[in-house]
């Protein structure tokens, strides 16, 4: 027979899954509300799990963050917006690094409960089913930052609808043979969204892409930019996934005597800060990681207080236009 889980009991009730398990940890609810609960939690003989019992003491004024790199610029910018908007409202934040390695980040999930965290604002790179077995079990509220999945509350990037806009600037300044630098596909938002949104324009307008694999680090990407520089032939524009591997690329231009944009031009995607200040500034995408942050720290703490939150929400975007890329015609 199936075991009822507290999304089956939040259904038949007609509630939310935080709801119940705001019931079931002793948080307050309606009374008409606990009187729902009390009779589907009779009617189904649902009985909590013991990982999840043994959280039923009150919860600390502690919200944990998992973040997928600590040296991330992306990460760091979005946890000051975190912290500030938590110590606002009294709450603190309590941080753990998972190095992109996907089991740690289901570790982290465990762990964080066990610290009696009233809930995790996630930074996730991928959500697999053990992931949401976790958030299952511990059943306290969660909150995905940049990825997105139907069964978790999402504060997600428009990464797709933001590469299609810069790639269609792109076509319209002519460029028609571009190489496009990415990451693995393990990475929903930057490894597939993003190089589907720049293809789509790109071929759109009928441009010859080659697509190239790297990393998020900018060391790996420096031989790639080297490569590209004694391949240029007629490519006019490199596009990278991420500032990140901007910065690379143009590092292995310059190493091979390669003049941005007077040679070839390179967009990022990102807005970092100081990309503004570089010669060339980096033609990019701002995304507002900083408010972003602040932002999921605000949903997270409407999440505790039981309020409606919408699965997904979606943050804005900014062209960029700098001195990177150059205008063909």
């Amino acid at each position: 027979m199936k075991q009822v889980t507290i999304k089956d009991i939040a259904e038949l009730a007609g509630v939310a899954k935080s709801t119940v398990s705001r019931y079931l940890n002793g948080g307050s609810v309606g009374k008409a509300t606990r009187e729902k609960l009390d009779r589907v939690i009779r009617e189904t003989n649902y009985e909590p799990n013991q990982f999840a019992q043994s959280l039923k003491s009150k919860q600390t004024k502690m919200i944990g963050v998992i973040v997928p790199r600590l040296d991330s610029y992306a990460a760091s910018r979005t946890m000051m917006g975190i912290d500030e908007r938590l110590t606002e409202r009294g709450y603190q934040m309590l941080v753990v690094n998972t190095a992109q390695q996907t089991e740690r980040e289901i570790e982290q999930l465990y762990n964080l409960a066990k610290q009696k965290v009233a809930g995790i604002i996630w930074l996730g790179t991928t959500v697999t089913d053990r992931h949401l077995e976790a958030i299952e079990v511990i059943q306290i509220p969660v909150l995905l930052i940049g990825q997105q999945h139907d069964n978790v509350h999402s504060l997600v990037y428009p990464d797709y609808e933001a590469a299609y806009a810069l790639g269609r600037e792109f076509t319209k300044w002519g460029h028609r043979d571009v190489v496009y630098v990415g990451v693995s596909e393990a990475d929903i938002a930057v490894g597939q969204d993003r190089r589907d949104g720049f293809l789509k324009a790109l071929h759109e307008a009928d441009a010859r892409v080659t697509v190239v694999q790297t990393t998020f680090k900018i060391e790996d990407a420096i031989p790639i930019g080297e490569r590209l520089a004694k391949e240029i032939g007629s490519t006019s524009l490199i596009i990278c996934a991420t500032d990140n591997i901007a910065l690379g690329v143009l590092k292995g231009l310059a190493n091979q005597g390669i003049s941005v944009p007077n040679d070839i031009s390179v967009s990022g995607f990102g807005g970092y800060d100081f990309t503004e200040v570089l010669h060339p500034s980096i033609t990019t995408i701002h995304l507002p990681y900083r408010r972003t942050g602040a932002k999921s720290a605000d949903m997270m703490l409407q999440l505790l207080q039981g309020n409606d939150v919408p699965m997904k929400t979606f943050t804005i975007f900014e062209l960029k236009v700098r001195e990177s890329v150059d205008k063909l015609n």
